[in-house]
């Protein structure tokens, strides 16, 4: 298998695949093959989902001193997101002023350049979050 479809066939980082427990209905992100809550009772009944890629913000915090390897964002801001389906998913939030950000403001998943292997190595992608508008 090429190097790009092994990152073309992740799916929970290109379309937001989850599992929603057959037994209790609970969905989570990102998939497990049981449900903790269910346990045994959930075994063959873990159901692929794709999340919405629209919900809110719980919580954020704005980056001003990184890891090297996201220094060159700096500052940006960070966000837990409450899925439409309950999953929490934390991200990056972009297209956003920071002090446009607040708790409750409706954002959407998007797909966006994460990084590369080198510079003339592979660029992956994954998702970001902005602002609904």
């Amino acid at each position: 298998m090429s190097i790009p479809r092994f990152w073309r066939e992740i799916r929970q980082r290109y379309k937001g695949i989850g599992v929603e427990c057959g037994n209790c209905g609970r969905v989570y992100f990102p998939p497990r093959a049981i449900c903790p809550r269910c346990r045994r009772n959930s075994l063959g009944k873990m159901n692929e989902l794709e999340i919405s890629g629209r919900g809110k913000v719980v919580s954020f915090t704005e980056i001003h001193d990184p890891m090297p390897d996201f220094k060159m964002l700096a500052p940006y801001i960070m966000v837990i997101v409450e899925m439409d389906e309950g999953v929490r998913m934390t991200g990056h939030l972009v297209d956003v002023e920071p002090d446009e950000v607040e708790s409750g403001m409706k954002v959407e998943a998007t797909l966006r350049k994460l990084g590369e292997e080198s510079p003339s190595g592979i660029i992956y992608y994954g998702y970001k979050f902005r602002p609904c508008r």
